[in-house]
């Protein structure tokens, strides 16, 4: 099996005859009026993505996208340019253009071309071929049937399945030179049942960097469709939430993603360099109660959120960020790390070629504590537990925050009783962090859903937390 440099040479360099001479041209050509940093990122994108509703194939999608991106950096100055063209001259006008934005700076002289290649991991194959298009085709049939064969108030079936595969090649003026192979696939199931005129939604999936296969036979397709399904019957008999403050229980797994938005984006590197974060400056202080500790983890095999090299040719890190309730440091990429005189943590992320990287999550979980889940449950007398989340929105400057949950229920007398709709989380990070009452002992990582959106980039994420007491939270709700 090629490693990711060799495939980064052949579906990359050679098509358009770049070799080191070039890159050195053109890094020289964008460093000569003294840019403190270079870099030159060579990405190639296949990807594809099929939906089944009803039954019936709506949509079937293939894409294919390559280019380059080029970046000059002078001090806190980013001089960005793109092209759709991986061809020595294309990349002679991208450096001018990017040098042109960022100028004044050191004086570099370029070092010698250093290869890196950290352990992958995941497999650098292609997972776009790994089934048929009738295997695709006829996996979703099969879900759909599923899924109705389940209950008779099932009404409609939306599946979906994509899959992509991402080489890049990242040379700069260090000397790096890096690649990358990225696969990644994802299935989602959707679900609306309805009885006596009430119609409701459920939904589940997940995927990771591997192919297809890991859908098939005993993998967990089944599964998704069954949750899906049981998701959105139990939300027709789900009453209005109840209104006001009390304490919320928080499941494992996905629920992750509150932390993940309320505080996970707060630090990140460049929030915290401008001081619009809550907690910029605050390193060593204590930010949460003891016990909880957070960490950012791009080296777990085979997760959706997980990166050999960062976007700028870093190798992922497994960054802690809060430790025992005390904040430890921040999420970097090259630029922010450089002018907060900090280490660079594997976090430099882009949607593509066509961005310039920023400091990003990858898999951002909160560690395990020691308390019995059940246990956990039964400390409360009148609150919520809450399982799955959908939409939300944070301000990252306080941490202040609002969440709807998807899948919620009561909890009367240390029992989890009724499903309740309608119900909305509301509150601010840093606060959250201190009301936490509980940890259990069941860390969870989501199932591969996660996607983050940050100044109109996006990037697959993880996120991740074991069963939490928060001791009080507002929550919205539609209940007298």
């Amino acid at each position: 099996m090629s490693d990711a440099l060799d495939i980064a040479r052949r579906q990359l360099l050679a098509p358009g005859e770049l070799g080191e001479t070039e890159l050195e041209r053109a890094l020289g050509q964008l460093t000569r009026r003294g840019i403190d940093h270079g870099e030159i990122y060579l990405e190639s994108v296949r990807s594809e993505s099929w939906v089944l509703e009803d039954g019936h194939v709506k949509n079937g999608h293939f894409n294919c996208n390559r280019g380059m991106g080029v970046r000059a950096i002078s001090k806190d100055k980013t001089g960005f340019a793109y092209s759709d063209e991986i061809l020595p001259p294309a990349l002679i006008r991208a450096a001018d253009a990017a040098r042109a934005i960022a100028t004044a700076g050191g004086n570099n002289r370029l070092p010698a071309w250093q290869r890196q290649h950290p352990p992958s991991l995941y497999r650098p194959e292609d997972p776009l071929p790994s089934i048929a298009t009738d295997e695709k085709l006829a996996l979703l049939q099969r879900l759909d049937a599923e899924a109705r064969a389940m209950d008779s108030r099932v009404r409609q079936v939306i599946l979906g399945l994509s899959g992509s595969y991402v080489t890049l090649f990242i040379a700069d003026s260090s000397g790096k030179r890096v690649a990358d192979v990225r696969p990644l696939v994802r299935l989602n199931v959707s679900v609306i049942v309805e009885h006596q005129g009430r119609r409701e939604q459920g939904s589940a999936g997940g995927g990771g960097r591997f192919d297809y296969r890991y859908f098939l036979d005993d993998g967990p397709a089944s599964r998704f469709a069954s949750e899906a399904v049981q998701m959105a019957l139990i939300n027709l008999e789900a009453a209005p939430a109840p209104a006001g403050a009390m304490p919320v229980v928080l499941g494992p797994g996905w629920p992750g993603i509150l932390l993940h938005e309320a505080v996970g984006h707060g630090l990140e590197g460049d929030f915290n360099r401008k001081g619009t974060s809550t907690f910029a400056g605050r390193i060593g202080e204590r930010v949460a109660v003891p016990g909880c500790t957070i960490v950012d983890d791009g080296t777990i095999p085979n997760r959706r959120g997980s990166l050999t090299v960062d976007d700028e040719g870093t190798p992922s890190e497994r960054t802690v960020l809060i430790e025992d309730g005390i904040l430890k440091g921040y999420m970097q990429d090259r630029l922010n790390a450089h002018l907060m005189k900090m280490p660079l943590t594997g976090n430099g992320r882009r949607e593509s070629y066509a961005y310039p990287p920023m400091p990003r999550m990858t898999n951002t979980y909160m560690l395990a504590g020691s308390c019995d889940p059940q246990e956990i449950i039964a400390s409360v007398q009148r609150g919520l537990y809450a399982t799955q989340f959908g939409g939300g929105q944070v301000d990252i400057t306080n941490g202040k925050f609002v969440f709807n949950a998807s899948s919620a229920y009561l909890i009367e007398n240390g029992k989890v009783t009724r499903p309740v709709k309608g119900a909305s989380l509301i509150g601010d990070g840093p606060e959250v962090l201190k009301r936490i009452g509980m940890i259990g002992n069941d860390l969870e990582l989501d199932e591969g859903i996660g996607v983050c959106g940050k100044d109109g980039q996006n990037v697959p994420v993880g996120v991740g937390q074991p069963t939490l007491r928060i001791d009080e939270m507002t929550v919205g709700g539609t209940a007298l």
